[in-house]
């Protein structure tokens, strides 16, 4: 443990940097302490971890109260009884005590689901972020250092902190501009969840790099002598593609290994901006350039903050590679992201140009607000943070960044919210275009307003990209339009209760709305009605609830028949009953029950008995093929069934539902339909797949649920992941 903290107490001197050692030692002393007795997974004692992430935060060159709060980063979860944030305040000031605040994890409280809980944590990390960025950091570095120990957790922990990593942790730290950590996160996080392609990819690369390995010295030679011979001082690096780069690449634009031209790069770096376009001018004239494979991120920065020149060239060889051109200023940046002002600046949190960059996590919050949808707020970060960026113009020359595919609204909305609601038209590139035109790169987009229109169409919900766009329409039509969404609302709630058996009343409606209403922590029926109807939260998301309340206060009042499709009667109609398994059958006893795979039946369908010759009693859905077929020539066997209403005191029995999934043929695909199912917490009990036309798979898959309420939600969730083009119950050949 002390080798540990003598390393990072090496690091931190050998910065130059004033550190307080005196403060940081005082502070993995109370760390060491409060830890005392506890151990990871792996056998070593828990300060290890601590140290661990201090040492990659003194990597980043953040200040001593990072270093401290790194140190202290989970002694009030782990230590609670022992410590709180009053004493830790008191011993190391409000800043670290903020930090450690921001760090700890949220307590357990009871969510609904998982995806609320996953909703909360996310937002709540945003919030820590806009108070002090150092959060992230710190939380960045504490992730890094779990998956490079996470080889000692089972393999279903395994999985889940990899897909979180991957798909949370990897892409903050990319809009942080902090390439070294996501690079790392992506490559540890991709060999968790596909070993197996992970192994592949890094054997090609192995191979590729052994049959040029002396490529990169020699060019990087040949370069660095002919930009000397130009009286540019400059320093090269040399790099080989990292797995993740070459694997996501080959996977989502479908190239064979041997296309991945970028795999080799020269990165140069000089002292000003003019001499990066010399040294371009230089590469140019000794090396023939691929058309299309430039890029200046130099005029147009990204959005976290990267600047660089890239050009793909032909070696003299034959052998394709990618040069980077920067300045050491650029370089840094592009290494640390926005902690670069902390390693080569002052990082004052006043810091003007700072807070800029910042802006967008603000944004994020305000705008992430008004969502209580926990599908929506997760596809909007993926959105607005996570996905590539699309560069505009305004009519004056102003850059305008924005999610990729976003169209002309979002522009709109992106310049104002009133410009936004005032929009009747749009030009790109001087030509009207329809509204919702999806935006590229370069155009330059003008927005035609008109004072007399009478705000956005709700229609425009569905065609923005952008959450920013979507919460601005949202507020328009929660201030201005509370009558109209309150119908709205009532009549998406009234079609959807129109698909259960059986009929309502006006005041049955009310008290199902109600109900619905309350459990979901909303005043009353009418604020329910007006946030479906403004768009802030979708039908679908509690129609779970809207069956349960349903079936409690509608199907008893009212005797359901037992099938739609016909007039299946049983001849007996003796009244005692027997309890088998789930259901409950009239007119018999003792016999053997079991559910028929012509029609998979679920809690929450109709259901009817049929008497088989040897095999006991068959239970079918009411409107199954099978039943309505027969029912002429075999009356006499049909007999009356109902699910069981479970007490509550016993646990739920679980039942296997059939799907038929139709996506996109890609290798990642059944890893996408799994993790999505291990989220939820979902079995897969059976799965088969096979070859649907040219780029499309059919997979069949049996998985777990409790009712086809749960059933449902399920196919609801997996129609959201990308490439799932259909998906349907049961087996369909």
């Amino acid at each position: 443990m002390q080798d540990g903290f003598d390393t990072l107490l090496s690091t931190l001197n050998s910065t130059g940097k004033n550190y307080n050692i005196e403060k940081i030692t005082k502070a993995y002393e109370f760390a060491k302490q409060l830890h005392e007795g506890q151990f990871r997974k792996s056998g070593e004692p828990y300060i290890c971890h601590p140290v661990a992430v201090a040492e990659i935060v003194a990597g980043l060159g953040l200040d001593t109260d990072s270093i401290c709060a790194a140190l202290l980063h989970d002694t009030i979860e782990d230590c609670s009884d022992k410590v709180d944030l009053t004493k830790i305040k008191k011993e190391f000031g409000d800043q670290v005590a903020d930090i450690v605040d921001g760090l700890t994890k949220l307590v357990k409280i009871p969510f609904n689901d998982k995806e609320d809980e996953q909703m909360e944590n996310l937002r709540k990390m945003f919030l820590a972020m806009a108070k002090d960025i150092r959060v992230i950091f710190i939380k960045l570095a504490d992730r890094l250092h779990n998956m490079r120990t996470l080889g000692a957790q089972s393999e279903e922990k395994r999985r889940l902190i990899a897909l979180e990593t991957m798909h949370v942790y990897a892409p903050l730290a990319h809009r942080l501009g902090m390439q070294r950590i996501k690079q790392e996160l992506e490559n540890l996080a991709l060999s968790y969840l596909d070993p197996i392609g992970y192994r592949e990819v890094q054997s090609d690369i192995d191979r590729k790099f052994g049959m040029n390995k002396d490529f990169i010295v020699n060019t990087r030679a040949t370069i660095e002598k002919k930009v000397r011979e130009s009286g540019i001082d400059c320093t090269l690096e040399g790099r080989v593609k990292s797995v993740y780069s070459v694997y996501r690449k080959m996977f989502k634009q479908n190239k064979s290994f041997d296309e991945i031209y970028d795999f080799y790069a020269i990165r140069i770096i000089v002292d000003t901006e003019l001499e990066c376009y010399t040294v371009l001018g230089i590469i140019h004239d000794m090396y023939n350039s691929m058309p299309g494979r430039f890029k200046d991120y130099i005029s147009i920065p990204k959005p976290n903050m990267y600047r660089s020149l890239h050009t793909t060239v032909i070696g003299h060889d034959g052998v394709p590679f990618e040069v980077q051109i920067r300045t050491w200023e650029m370089h840094h940046i592009a290494e640390y992201g926005i902690a670069a002002h902390w390693k080569y600046k002052s990082g004052d949190r006043g810091d003007a140009g700072l807070d800029k960059k910042l802006e967008w996590i603000a944004k994020l919050v305000e705008n992430e607000s008004s969502t209580v949808d926990p599908d929506e707020f997760i596809d909007a970060l993926k959105i607005d943070i996570f996905q590539d960026e699309t560069f505009v113009f305004t009519p004056k020359g102003d850059v305008v960044t924005l999610p990729q595919n976003s169209n002309c609204i979002d522009f709109a909305y992106h310049i104002h919210s009133e410009v936004g609601n005032r929009m009747v038209g749009a030009k790109v590139n001087g030509k009207i275009v329809p509204i919702d035109r999806t935006l590229e790169n370069g155009e330059i987009v003008e927005i035609l307003t008109s004072s007399t229109t009478k705000g956005p169409s709700r229609n425009w919900l569905k065609i923005v990209k952008t959450s920013e766009a979507k919460a601005k329409i949202r507020q328009w039509f929660k201030k201005e339009k509370r009558a109209e969404n309150i119908i709205a609302g009532r009549d998406e709630i009234v079609a959807e209760l129109r698909k259960y058996p059986g009929s309502f009343t006006e005041e049955q409606l009310n008290t199902i709305v109600t109900n619905v209403a309350v459990r979901g922590g909303v005043d009353c029926a009418d604020d329910l009605y007006n946030m479906i109807g403004y768009g802030g939260l979708s039908v679908n998301k509690i129609s779970g609830r809207l069956r349960d309340e349903y079936d409690k206060i509608v199907l008893p009042a009212e005797e359901a028949p037992i099938t739609e499709a016909s007039q299946i009667q049983t001849a007996d109609k003796r009244r005692y009953s027997g309890e088998y398994g789930s259901v409950i059958v009239d007119g018999l006893e003792g016999c053997q029950v079991k559910f028929a795979k012509c029609c998979n039946p679920l809690p929450g369908d109709n259901i009817v008995g049929f008497i088989t010759k040897g095999y006991g009693i068959s239970v079918h859905k009411c409107d199954c093929p099978n039943i309505i077929n027969n029912t002429a020539q075999n009356k006499d066997r049909l007999v009356n069934v109902e699910w069981r209403v479970s007490s509550g005191e016993q646990k739920e029995d679980q039942f296997e539902g059939l799907m038929q999934i139709i996506a996109d043929d890609r290798i990642s695909m059944l890893a996408d339909i799994s993790g999505a199912l291990a989220d939820m917490r979902v079995s897969i009990m059976q799965i088969n797949t096979q070859k649907k036309g040219a780029d499309q798979m059919m997979i069949n898959m049996g998985i777990s649920c409790k009712n086809l309420a749960h059933f449902n939600n399920i196919l609801s969730r997996l129609k959201s992941i990308k490439g799932v083009n259909d998906i349907r119950r049961g087996y369909v050949k």
